[in-house]
């Protein structure tokens, strides 16, 4: 399993947990589809936070990347480092 099919694979452990439904393809968009709500959007970032253990700042991101769940793991790689994908493999 590739490092990013990996961060996604979480990423949809997460948005299950957190929303108590099936999390959608890495690349529906979740605004347009109507999937989350903005108050939705920001509870998602703070579990994304906690889960992955990094903390974003605002001019970290582009909302455009957190349209996704690919955009929200490509985030978490940039930010998370080598450390935290090998972190990741040892807990699969």
């Amino acid at each position: 399993m590739t490092n990013a099919a990996l961060i996604v694979e979480r990423l949809g452990a997460v948005f299950t947990r957190t929303f108590h439904v099936a999390a959608p393809s890495p690349d529906t968009d979740l605004a347009e589809s109507g999937i989350l709500d903005p108050f939705q959007f920001v509870e998602l970032l703070l579990k994304v936070e906690a889960h992955f253990n990094l903390r974003f700042r605002i001019d970290d991101f582009s909302l455009e990347e957190l349209r996704t769940l690919a955009g929200i793991a490509r985030l978490v790689a940039t930010h998370g480092g080598a450390r935290q994908v090998a972190h990741l493999r040892a807990l699969h």
